[in-house]
């Protein structure tokens, strides 16, 4: 009897923890449509303003003396890290952090010693493991609950302002792209310099055939801050979408798994109930029979 005590405990466990997966599971499929259609509602503007800039820089050859086109040595470089608030998504903060540690160990090791590297980090997840091994200069979670494009636009402001007064050399962006409800791909995007864009002939000819005013110095020195604030807005609206669908699939794993479990158990009771009540009419039918004898 002891033995089936111990599986309707663990019967009752299961139970509410499936329960629990199948209501997260359902929120997460809630939370990611609404994400899912703000960021391909998103995306076509974003793509136009891309367009846009390589026609304007198709036919200025002189880009790279425009500020946020400046390449220099990176000294010092930040990296702005999009993780979640959240766990219970799988793989989803655990890739970004081994991203992260990578990418440090492979391009900015020289930088982190020389205590020239700094990180950005949007969510709580990234900030409580990379806190411990670099330095943290600005850190917002509000943002991934809320996403304000205003408040995303002040910070891509202030590291157009770094850039330019010399004070970074270099931001990279590693944030999860969102490519379908159940496949995310870990990206690492540079931010800063903006980097020239390469152009064909045959781009060159249709390009020639604008007349352009005011010149295209001018216009990209008004369209590039916007198309970099619009860059930092997608790129965290991509990382919220990626982690409602990281977030569906890994509770629908863990409701499937719970069911799977369920069922063993239930077995494993039925016959433990059944082995038990065997038990006690042998018990019967040997005390009726020694009576009997």
């Amino acid at each position: 009897m002891g033995n089936l005590k111990e599986i309707r405990t663990r019967i009752s466990s299961i139970e509410s923890t499936q329960k629990i997966t199948s209501s997260m599971k359902l929120v997460s499929a809630a939370k990611l449509r609404r994400a899912q259609t703000a960021i391909q509602h998103l995306r076509p503007y974003s793509q136009k303003l891309s367009e846009i800039l390589n026609n304007l820089a198709g036919s200025n050859t002189g880009t790279e003396q425009l500020p946020l086109f400046e390449s220099r040595d990176p000294e010092k470089v930040v990296i702005v890290v999009i993780t979640s608030n959240k766990g219970l998504c799988g793989a989803f903060n655990s890739n970004i952090v081994k991203t992260v540690n990578h990418l440090i160990a492979e391009k900015y090791a020289e930088q982190h010693r020389n205590g020239n590297l700094q990180l950005i980090c949007f969510g709580k997840k990234g900030k409580e493991q990379l806190s411990k091994l670099y330095p943290v200069s600005f850190y917002n979670e509000k943002l991934l609950d809320n996403p304000d494009f205003t408040e995303i636009s002040a910070v891509a402001d202030d590291l157009m302002q770094r850039f330019v007064n010399h004070e970074i050399d270099k931001v990279d962006i590693v944030y999860n792209q969102f490519l379908n409800a159940a496949t995310q791909k870990v990206t690492v995007e540079q931010y800063l310099p903006v980097e020239p864009m390469e152009h064909d002939e045959e781009a060159k000819k249709v390009n020639s055939d604008y007349i352009i005013e005011p010149s295209a110095d001018q216009l990209l020195l008004e369209l590039i801050p916007k198309i970099l604030r619009t860059q930092l807005y997608k790129t965290l609206s991509d990382s919220i979408a990626s982690e409602h669908g990281a977030r569906m699939i890994s509770m629908t794993k863990a409701t499937d798994n719970a069911t799977e479990i369920l069922r063993d158990l239930r077995l494993k009771y039925n016959n433990a109930r059944q082995s038990s009540i065997t038990n006690e009419l042998i018990e019967i039918v040997s005390g009726a029979n020694a009576l009997n004898g």
